[in-house]
């Protein structure tokens, strides 16, 4: 069965929904079975379609191994309810399906939820963006430039480029404009370059295609990596946004059970009815701890969950968390922190007779943590598979990625630099003060676990062919040495020790082609004298 992750892009929960149907219906065992003295071709059971489309879901790098049975089965109600599937007698729409042995079987159209097309963005009715900082005109250019700096404009359209008189006139001649940063202008540095580095990382999506720009606020990344306390959790300047003191204190009692207060009560249930109080208070918000405007963006940081590139998704959502308000980021640092220490206390009580703790844990809160503003069939799964991640690595993700405070840090302080207007003394060469250029932020290219083996292959052996010569050539090592540690290098790399070294008969191969004669190769040009010289 042919199955593919599903990449970052715009409308991705609707594409996972036609690959979960495409490959349902694809492999989903038929068979002829009898109910009520009738038989029925084709059609499956309920239970039957649980335990197939459980082990799929589990084993598909799109959804992950988190995903229960009671899932399926919630899955599975929606497949009959948009009728993906119907029961023997043709009936659907509803969600009226258990974990049993009702008969059901795929109906003739074809059950795939059309992927809307964006419409087209025409002049008249198109948004305007906002000019950024660094696309307004004359901002960035400065009135002294390096000699490196023209050079590298050499294959630049000669129209766009700044002609030569101009740049020999007198700096008081040139007309540049020159003033200083303001708060605005830091806010968009902030926002340009976090949105920077996380469009690189979702190269596979254009990132206004899954996120709209209008909705980040700049003022959250400043305050979420500027305001932290020195666990690293955010610190909210207006208080009444914060968890209420009754949430907080039940929060802290299951993250330090049993440790926390000597004086709460001790009835049996107790850690349960605590448990039930927070989950319902973070139920009870308006919306869900990553925001209905960030939805689509996480949708797509699914794309990246995958295990050979856990440290990119880590970076990712990192980059993602920042968008938050502060007052969503915080309720969802401290929410992780108390699930995170819940699912590893081993003292703690069982909070559910049939589930486990660490499971609880993702299920219970997947809800409130991500959901979209208008019901998607895949959302539980979805968020599920995102909660768990999240809890698994949450110490890295919501911490403040310190590579990137320093590089706006740095950016900010340099064009406040450059906006004071440099000292006109002649530098050592008599030319103009030099002005440094703006910084450029390099970025790692992801590649395939394919071309990484290739390339760890190909390294390896030009580092062993490097040590077979160091071997050959090093003045330091005597010879029984040298023997010795030569025999050993052909023990473990034979293929390397034979191209340097070639047996007699691919010697022979290579005698047997034609050579040039040596004493034509010496033959040096006569010189010739005139009667003049």
């Amino acid at each position: 069965m042919n199955t593919h992750i599903i990449t970052p892009g715009p409308y991705r929960a609707t594409k996972l929904w036609n690959e979960v149907t495409r490959l349902f219906r694809a492999g989903m065992p038929l068979r002829k079975h009898r109910q009520n003295f009738r038989h029925h071709a084709s059609c499956f059971t309920a239970s039957a379609a649980v335990d197939w489309l459980h082990q799929l879901l589990q084993s598909n790098s799109n959804f992950g191994p988190d995903v229960t049975r009671q899932q399926t089965v919630q899955l599975l109600k929606k497949f009959l309810k948009n009728h993906v599937i119907e029961d023997v007698k043709g009936r659907w729409g509803t969600e009226d399906l258990e974990d049993n042995h009702v008969l059901y079987r795929f109906p003739s159209t074809s059950p795939l939820k059309p992927i809307p097309c964006p419409a087209p963005r025409s002049g008249s009715r198109s948004i305007r963006k906002r000019p950024s900082l660094r696309d307004r005109e004359g901002f960035f250019k400065f009135g002294n430039i390096k000699k490196q700096e023209k050079e590298s404009m050499e294959n630049v359209d000669p129209a766009l480029q700044t002609p030569q008189d101009e740049l020999n006139k007198p700096a008081d001649e040139q007309q540049q404009p020159r003033r200083e940063l303001t708060v605005e202008d830091e806010q968009e540095i902030w926002r340009d370059i976090t949105l920077t580095h996380l469009q690189r990382i979702l190269s596979a999506a254009p990132l206004d295609e899954v996120l709209d720009q209008r909705c980040i606020n700049p003022q959250n990344i400043i305050h979420n990596m500027t305001k932290v306390n020195k666990h690293g959790v955010v610190t909210l300047d207006d208080k009444t946004s914060d968890l209420p003191h009754w949430v907080l204190s039940a929060m802290k009692s299951l993250a330090n059970w049993p440790k926390y207060d000597s004086d709460q009560p001790s009835y049996p249930g107790f850690e349960r009815d605590v448990f039930k109080t927070v989950s319902d208070y973070f139920y009870s918000l308006p919306q869900p701890l990553l925001t209905f405007e960030l939805y689509e963006l996480f949708i797509n940081v699914l794309g990246v969950l995958q295990p050979q590139c856990e440290r990119v998704a880590i970076e990712a959502l990192q980059l993602c968390t920042l968008l938050l308000p502060p007052a969503s980021r915080r309720k969802l640092q401290l929410l992780m922190r108390m699930m995170s220490r819940i699912s590893q206390n081993v003292d703690m009580p069982r909070l559910h007779p049939a589930i486990g703790t660490r499971t609880l844990m993702v299920h219970t809160f997947s809800g409130c943590i991500l959901s979209s503003i208008e019901e998607c069939d895949l959302d539980e799964l979805l968020a599920t598979r995102l909660v768990s991640f999240l809890m698994d690595h949450q110490q890295s993700i919501l911490s403040v990625p310190e590579y990137l405070l320093i590089a706006i840090r740095d950016h900010v302080e340099y064009l406040r630099t450059v906006q004071v207007p440099v000292d006109q003394r002649p530098d050592a060469d008599g030319g103009d003060p030099v002005c440094v250029p703006i910084p450029v932020y390099a970025f790692c290219k992801q590649i395939s676990g394919a071309e990484f083996e290739q390339q760890k292959a190909e390294s390896s052996q030009k580092a062993m062919e490097e040590l077979l010569e160091i071997l050959l050539t090093d003045q330091n090592i005597n010879e029984k040495d040298r023997r010795k540690k030569l025999k050993q290098f052909q023990k473990q790399y034979p293929d390397i020790y034979r191209r340097r070294f070639p047996s007699p008969a691919e010697q022979g191969q290579t005698e047997n082609k034609p050579k040039i004669k040596p004493p034509l190769l010496n033959i040096k040009k006569a010189k010739t004298f005139s009667i003049r010289n």
